[in-house]
């Protein structure tokens, strides 16, 4: 979770191809286009269920701090994952 945060905070084309690598191919867009003009500013972790050492599974719902063109917001949300040999991917938002 908190990778992916980095990656659209940090944005540009290698920032979205690491965000397709690590979504789930069954829920995963053909093309991601990060907005330039919204700057991610801070990542809370709300809570998480499983995901540890031992799960193939976990949920972590979080608040992600931006500016923009707009003013200020916050994103809210609660995203599952899942582990596939070995590497975290991002599935879908409850």
């Amino acid at each position: 979770m908190r990778s992916r945060f980095s990656a659209f905070a940090i944005g540009g084309g290698e920032m979205a191809a690491y965000l397709l690598a690590t979504w789930h191919p069954s829920t995963r867009p053909a093309t991601l286009e990060l907005d330039d003009d919204t700057q991610w500013r801070r990542l809370d972790v709300v809570r998480s269920e499983a995901g540890g050492p031992f799960d193939d599974r976990g949920i972590v719902e979080f608040a992600a701090h931006y500016a923009g063109d707009g003013g200020r917001g916050v994103l809210r949300e609660t995203s599952r994952f899942v582990r596939e040999d070995g590497s975290w991917y991002y599935v879908d938002a409850l």
